[in-house]
C-alpha cells in the first residue's frame, strides 16, 4: 500500500485537502442466506465500459456520476477502461480485466458453489469523482432499485 509519502506531490495536495465525507454504516445489511445461496452483482468504479457505450466523460467538474450496465455473459477483456485519475496505474487491469472487475473469478466460485449464481448485470462506475453529491442522491439509489428488481442479495464492491 502507499503512503502519503510516497505520491507524487500533486496528489498528496489533492488528498490533504479533500473534505473527506463520513458515512455511518450501520445498522448494515445482512444477508438472509450464506452466499453459496445468493444472487451477487458486481459493482466496479474503475471506469469500465463496453466498446458499444460511450467512455465515461472526462471533462466534467467533479467528475462524471453515470454508470454503465454490463451483462453478465460479457467477454471481460474486451471491456475498455474511461477512468479519469492520473493515480489510476492501469497497466494490471489493461492485462487482467479481473483486477478491477472479477466476473470471471466469480464465475468460477458459482461454478464450484461457492457463490449461488450471479445477476445478468453488473455496474461500473469512473472511481474519482471528488463531488459525490448527485452520484449519492441519484445514481447511487436508482442501482440499488435495480438490483432489487433484480433480487440481488449480495454485491461486490471493487473499489478503483
Amino acid at each position: 500500500m502507499a503512503r502519503l509519502k510516497d505520491l507524487p506531490l500533486a496528489h498528496r495536495l489533492f488528498m490533504q485537502a479533500y473534505r473527506y465525507r463520513t458515512v455511518d454504516w450501520s445498522p448494515g445489511a445482512q444477508l438472509a442466506r450464506p452466499i453459496s445461496g445468493s444472487k451477487l452483482a458486481l459493482i466496479t468504479s474503475a471506469g469500465l465500459h463496453l466498446p458499444t457505450q460511450p467512455p465515461f466523460d472526462k471533462s466534467i467538474r467533479g467528475g462524471d456520476f453515470s454508470c454503465r450496465e454490463l451483462p453478465s455473459d460479457i467477454d471481460i477483456q474486451s471491456l475498455l477502461i474511461a477512468h479519469r485519475s492520473s493515480a489510476f496505474e492501469r497497466a494490471g487491469a489493461l492485462e487482467d480485466r479481473n483486477l478491477v472487475f472479477p466476473l470471471e473469478r466469480l464465475r468460477e466460485l458459482v461454478d464450484r458453489g461457492e457463490v449461488g449464481s450471479l445477476n445478468h448485470r453488473h455496474f461500473s462506475f469512473m472511481g474519482s469523482i471528488s463531488a459525490p453529491s448527485r452520484l449519492i442522491a441519484e445514481k447511487a439509489p436508482a442501482v440499488a432499485a435495480d438490483l432489487r428488481l433484480d433480487n440481488v442479495e449480495a454485491v461486490l464492491l471493487v473499489p478503483v
